[in-house]
């Protein structure tokens, strides 16, 4: 049976030959394009991408590996797709590969073992020349694989116990027990902390720097004081909601693992009919953008969260040019940034001006 429009032959695809006789130019050279090479004129460039318009041409990145030895492809893993805390990291990623001339290759774990297993073994197997994995919560079961592999990648906001591993990280453990200190100054005693993902070596940290401030100042631990959170807003919401209506005498102040927690929390003390900061004291950990824009504006623990990023990816490009370098741990600094939602107990705060401690100086405003 003869059906007309079967037979019609598929036309050919346009390789990088093509583009380079389309354009009178040598195939190193449209390579050299293509890969984003900055010292080529632009006249040749311009009449490389004509060419390339002209044909509809369009690059295969396994043809690339193989013909030059690089793919350029760099994978990020990410817990989610936040426009905070991921956001800003990945602004920082795409920055430094971006002078490297490297392309990013996004995924998403969504908390979630298999997918994070899964994806890091499919980019580990692919056209991927390293990895970046962003707060990453299982890697007991893959760090193992990509060291004897050889495959380039980088930790941020973790750790491997075994030293093993280039690491990119913040001062976890001072920023929370500074944050934990300024609320023990200001005079509070009941100061709940929503603890984050304890998978990941941040939150353990931060955990810690908690109970060191409360020893510090002698005022006990209370277990009940402690919540289980996992990063997310309605997380944060929930178990606030528990600790105001189950824990008599309730907390004065409650200390997030980050600021979207914290901005959870802070719809949950509104709906318990509590003002910020005059009834109840919230801080935060991050500073990620959306900090400054939430009213009262949250004080928080500032991570140099787009430096972390731009560090993490310098380091995977070096680590992929020199595989023999010895693994190296970034760690680099947090500030308390001050701001409108913390208080003395029972005390409204009045003309309150974004700023450190007195041992910190002044901050301007985030952009």
């Amino acid at each position: 049976m003869n059906s007309g429009n079967l037979d019609v032959k598929k036309k050919p695809r346009v390789t990088i030959t093509d583009v380079a006789r389309a354009a009178g130019l040598s195939v190193a050279t449209v390579s050299r394009v293509l890969s984003g090479y900055e010292f080529v004129k632009e006249s040749t460039r311009t009449r490389v991408m004509e060419a390339v318009e002209q044909l509809g041409y369009v690059a295969s990145l396994p043809a690339r590996s193989l013909a030059g030895g690089r793919s350029r492809t760099i994978g990020v893993l990410v817990p989610n797709l936040d426009v905070g805390y991921v956001g800003t990291v990945t602004q920082g990623i795409d920055q430094a590969l971006s002078k490297a001339n490297c392309d990013l290759v996004l995924y998403t774990s969504h908390h979630q073992a298999t997918k994070e297993i899964y994806h890091v073994s499919a980019i580990a197997n692919g056209i991927t020349e390293g990895l970046l994995l962003v707060a990453p919560q299982f890697t007991s079961a893959y760090l193992d694989m990509l060291r004897e592999r050889g495959f380039p990648y980088v930790l941020i906001d973790q750790t491997d116990a075994n030293n093993n591993s280039d690491v990119v990280e913040s001062t976890n453990y001072q920023g929370a027990y500074e944050a934990t200190r300024h609320l023990c100054q200001l005079g509070h005693t009941r100061i709940a902390f929503i603890v984050g993902e304890l998978s990941v070596w941040s939150a353990v940290e931060r955990l810690r720097g908690y109970k060191a401030a409360l020893a510090d100042h002698q005022i006990p631990l209370v277990p009940e004081l402690i919540l289980q959170g996992d990063y997310q807003q309605q997380t944060g919401y929930e178990v606030t909601k528990q600790v105001l209506n189950n824990v008599n005498p309730p907390p004065t102040a409650i200390f997030a693992c980050n600021d979207i927690s914290a901005f959870g929390a802070m719809d949950a003390a509104r709906e318990h009919g509590l003002r910020i900061p005059d009834d109840i004291s919230i801080i935060g950990f991050d500073d990620i953008p959306q900090a400054s824009l939430v009213y009262p504006k949250l004080t928080t623990v500032r991570q140099p969260l787009q430096q972390m990023g731009q560090v993490a990816a310098e380091m995977l490009v070096e680590r992929i040019m020199d595989p023999s370098r010895l693994p190296r741990r970034v760690t680099l600094a947090t500030q308390l940034v001050i701001r409108d939602s913390c208080a003395p107990p029972q005390l409204q705060v009045s003309n309150s001006q974004e700023s450190f401690p007195e041992t910190g100086g002044s901050l301007a405003p985030t952009n």
